[in-house]
């Protein structure tokens, strides 16, 4: 008798578009499917992806095989070396064989954004996503809230697809706020969250990145904390953004009188570590961050 195979927590799903949908100014929301789509593991929350796009002039993706793709990829000449970029799943439907991504319209001119601008229906890509076959923890979910009383989510347009998924599979008696900072007040978008849960879009138009997302947090941690943070004098090295990655996932076991989930743009987020653990005295235990990408400098797979 054949033994099956043993399945891997991730694979490539080669994929094409199914729909493009304009959702505001900011945001473009592409519906892939694919002929086994219908094993992408739905795991909600912040699920972390990767897209890989086409090449200049090409259609469709052709990643190297193996478990040792990655390495592959790399050792590749630039020129033939698919893009690759990280994003958050958004929802997930098996039984239709589809995935939604939301891609946010920056206006660096990058691979993935220079695609979204001209994504139709039909066009192929490579999607490297969880397979629903795997019996274990997948990794790529990083919301893992302790017990809490209040939950602090917080963060950029290029969170905002994280938060609006964590925001819907959240209990109904959670409490807490949600802040997103984003480009146009247009970009506020829909979201079910819970009763107890305040959701705050926070545009900052000609303002720099962070400008309403750094006031608006110190505000809101003040007041949920109350000056009673559990991690007083702690003591935390400084990241420097230019050249490491700030990306702090602690996974707290004891309860904490509040969590607090913050990404986006590397330098903002420092700036809220800063404040939440080395002022406040937030618990570093109970706070997860994550710099998604830094101002100036392009994005790597």
């Amino acid at each position: 008798m054949t033994q099956a195979l043993p399945v891997a927590p991730w694979r490539v799903f080669t994929v094409e578009v199914r729909a493009v949908r304009r959702i505001s100014p900011s945001f473009l929301r592409v519906t892939f499917t694919g002929p086994d789509l219908d094993r992408f593991a739905d795991n909600g929350y912040d699920q972390r992806i990767k897209l890989a796009f086409p090449l200049a002039g090409e259609n469709g993706v052709r990643l190297p095989d193996g478990e040792d793709w990655y390495a592959q990829w790399r050792a590749l000449p630039e020129e033939r070396r698919n893009p690759i970029r990280t994003y958050t799943v958004r929802a997930v439907r098996p039984l239709l064989s589809e995935v939604d991504v939301d891609l946010v319209l920056h206006g660096d001119g990058g691979p993935a954004t220079r695609w979204a601008r001209r994504a139709r229906p039909g066009d192929e890509i490579a999607i490297l996503g969880p397979d629903a076959g795997y019996p274990g923890d997948h990794g790529g979910v990083e919301f893992r809230p302790p017990s809490t009383s209040h939950l602090l989510l917080a963060g950029d347009e290029t969170a905002a697809p994280a938060i609006c998924a964590i925001l819907e599979r959240l209990p109904v008696d959670t409490r807490g706020r949600a802040l997103l900072e984003v480009p146009e007040p247009a970009d506020a978008l829909p979201v079910a969250a819970p009763p107890g849960v305040e959701v705050e879009w926070l545009p900052r138009g000609d303002g720099a990145h962070g400008s309403r997302l750094v006031p608006a947090v110190a505000a809101t941690a003040g007041a949920l904390l109350d000056d009673t943070g559990t991690g007083a004098d702690q003591v935390i090295a400084d990241v420097d953004v230019d050249r490491d990655i700030l990306w702090e996932v602690p996974t707290p076991a004891a309860p904490v009188p509040l969590y607090a989930w913050l990404a986006g743009e590397a330098a903002v987020i420092r700036t809220l570590r800063r404040h939440l653990v080395g002022e406040r005295g937030l618990d570093r235990r109970a706070v997860a961050f994550m710099g998604y990408w830094r101002l100036g400098r392009a994005d790597t797979a």
